[in-house]
């Protein structure tokens, strides 16, 4: 499954290698670029920052208004089922890679209009 803006590379999944109950990868955010708003389904997601400058977008419950996660190399960002979040690279020039574990065996990815959609 795939977002607008993003690579995602399987490397544990049901079709892979028979998971029942988890799926792990890698995503490539490309520089200059970000995901389409998304969520994950009934999946809770963590990730792994590998290399670049990735920022997750979400909105806050109570105030309706964007709220980002800036980590860095070596960071852990959890996203909860069902939220809708949206992945960006803004650096000119390096790509941003995350690896990435959900708790279903394939990559669930719900694409919305926008993160109020969800």
């Amino acid at each position: 499954a795939q977002s607008a803006g993003m690579q995602r590379f399987a490397a544990i999944s049901g079709a892979s290698v028979g998971s029942e109950r988890l799926w792990m990868g890698r995503t490539h955010v490309a520089p200059r670029t970000h995901s389409a708003d998304h969520h994950h389904g009934e999946s809770e997601t963590a990730i792994y920052v590998v290399s670049g400058s990735p920022e997750f977008v979400f909105l806050d419950p109570v105030t309706s208004a964007e709220t980002r996660l800036r980590p860095e190399p070596g960071d852990y960002v959890f996203v909860p089922p069902y939220t809708p979040h949206r992945e960006e690279n803004n650096d000119p020039d390096v790509a941003a890679v995350v690896v990435i574990a959900r708790s279903t065996q394939e990559a669930i990815v719900v694409n919305l209009p926008s993160l109020r959609d969800g």
